[in-house]
């Protein structure tokens, strides 16, 4: 069995078919305990997640029957065996007990991380491979066919950080292979989905000009610029400001060299400290 967080939700049976509850409350019950697997999650978490700070009198009494219905779902389209209880009560809430294998977002992050500790060891095609591999399971926005409250929201938010460190982990190992001609089209397609980002912008700006692209990297500094100023009414960060000077001036004899193995490597914390100025002629 697998439960599918990342896009729609989905629960996976092990003949391959989709089910589904089919009251949306009881799919955010679910979903609300297996980003917490094999912990228990109190019922008041729960009734927080389904109706905020204005929950009914009854709150308690209808969780409980939506734990119900779960467990009977579960055994009616015998998703589970008679001896497995995937779904239990705890004081002071419930759990739900599953594999790292069975939730996408479990398989996702523990992907992220393994690709961050190759990348550190040095060993890039795995890294690289590790990456793609998460990313390969993201199907879009967290529970996008299900309304969610305060705590899958912060759960989706959380998610989507991880997606953008799994690409910069994966287009970093792309790099560093020697194939950062090959990556121009994807950065074109996530400084578009990602106007704000300026590590992706600036990724874009260091490929176009190693692939003999100058006055194409130019442009691409001046559209951030724009962005930054129109959006934020910033400038670009101090590093792109430093990457669009190498590509105006390179080093004497030393060709598009830019930046070193580590720069621009890490996500941007903000937009602080200022001081470029627009593209010089």
């Amino acid at each position: 069995m697998r439960f599918n967080l990342m896009g729609p939700f989905e629960i996976i049976g092990d003949d391959g078919r989709v089910h589904l509850p089919t009251t949306p409350k009881v799919c955010r019950t679910l979903a609300l305990l297996l980003t917490r697997p094999n912990e228990i999650v109190a019922a008041d978490s729960v009734i927080q997640e389904l109706w905020g700070d204005d929950p009914p009198r009854s709150a308690h009494a209808t969780v409980q029957t939506y734990i119900h219905q779960a467990r009977r779902m579960f055994r009616d389209r015998r998703l589970t065996d008679g001896e497995r209880r995937l779904l239990a009560t705890h004081a002071p809430g419930y759990v739900i007990r599953v594999t790292d294998e069975e939730v996408d977002s479990t398989v996702f992050q523990r992907l992220v991380d393994r690709a961050r500790t190759e990348l550190d060891q040095g060993r890039l095609q795995s890294a690289a491979d590790s990456a793609r591999a998460a990313l390969a399971l993201w199907r879009g926005p967290m529970l996008s066919n299900v309304p969610v409250g305060r705590a899958l929201t912060a759960r989706a938010v959380h998610l989507e950080e991880v997606r953008i460190r799994a690409l910069e982990l994966a287009l970093e190992a792309d790099r560093r292979l020697g194939r950062e001609r090959g990556s121009i089209p994807e950065l074109r397609s996530l400084v578009h989905d990602f106007p704000l980002n300026e590590w992706f912008h600036g990724r874009l700006i260091r490929a176009l000009h190693r692939a003999g692209r100058r006055a194409e990297a130019l442009e691409a500094y001046q559209c951030l610029y724009r962005i930054l100023d129109t959006e934020l009414g910033l400038e670009p960060s101090p590093e792109i400001q430093r990457l669009q000077s190498e590509v105006l001036d390179p080093p004497p004899g030393t060709g598009p060299s830019l930046l070193g193995p580590g720069d621009l490597l890490a996500p941007y914390d903000g937009h602080r400290d200022r001081v470029a100025a627009p593209l010089r002629a």
